[in-house]
């Protein structure tokens, strides 16, 4: 069964930047996409980006321009550049593959906007 592992998060000042990184234990060529979520205290868990196998990407309206997506089948890991960061980023991040078969969430990493 293959995990996701995701880090990276912690805490941030308003207008900085964090990377996360998912981490696979098995080989993501067979996921047709993996895509980052992400959930605030009291809200739903929201589509925050989504890669596809060809490279496609997808992002949130609010997160077009300032966070970039991007994978690396060689190294079976999948990014997420966070960059002029604010205060409603706030949430837990969590990776997903989606696959042929149950789809793979991963445990999810906090990231923190504050001054």
């Amino acid at each position: 069964q293959v995990q996701l592992v995701e880090s990276g998060g912690g805490l941030v000042q308003p207008g900085g930047s964090l990377r996360l990184s998912c981490a696979a234990s098995g080989n993501i060529g067979s996921f047709y996409r993996m895509s980052w979520y992400r959930q605030a205290p009291g809200k739903q868990r929201e589509l925050v980006a989504s890669i596809t196998g060809n490279g496609d990407t997808n992002y949130a309206d609010s997160v077009k321009g300032r966070f970039t997506i991007s994978r690396d089948n060689a190294k079976n890991t999948m990014y997420l550049q966070m960059n002029t960061l604010n205060s409603d980023d706030t949430a837990v991040y969590y990776c997903k593959a989606d696959r042929i078969g149950p789809n793979i969430w991963g445990q999810g990493t906090q990231v923190t906007v504050s001054s």
